[in-house]
């Protein structure tokens, strides 16, 4: 297992541009069940990404937190799907 998590973001209020604080992390479009396949995505050197399925633009900000994001509230919780499953067995 990865010893570090990989933040997810979501993008339910359907803002053209979310700025994040990391170059490494997963867009999974909308919440469940409205979600797009979750796909990573690596800035590299660049400060800015599209997301492939959404369009959503990521732009890198360094003064933020691994999951704080600008507008706020667009970090999604991988977790709360694997409650979910788990409770519907």
């Amino acid at each position: 297992m990865a010893d570090h998590h990989i933040p997810h973001f979501q993008n339910d209020g359907g803002y053209k541009m979310i700025e994040i604080g990391v170059k490494k992390f997963m867009c999974v479009g909308a919440n469940p069940p409205f979600d797009h396949p979750h796909v990573f995505i690596d800035m590299g050197a660049d400060d800015e990404k599209i997301c492939s399925y959404c369009s959503t633009l990521y732009r890198f900000n360094p003064s933020l937190g691994e999951l704080e994001t600008k507008p706020a509230n667009c970090t999604f919780d991988p977790e709360q799907i694997n409650y979910k499953k788990r409770d519907n067995r």
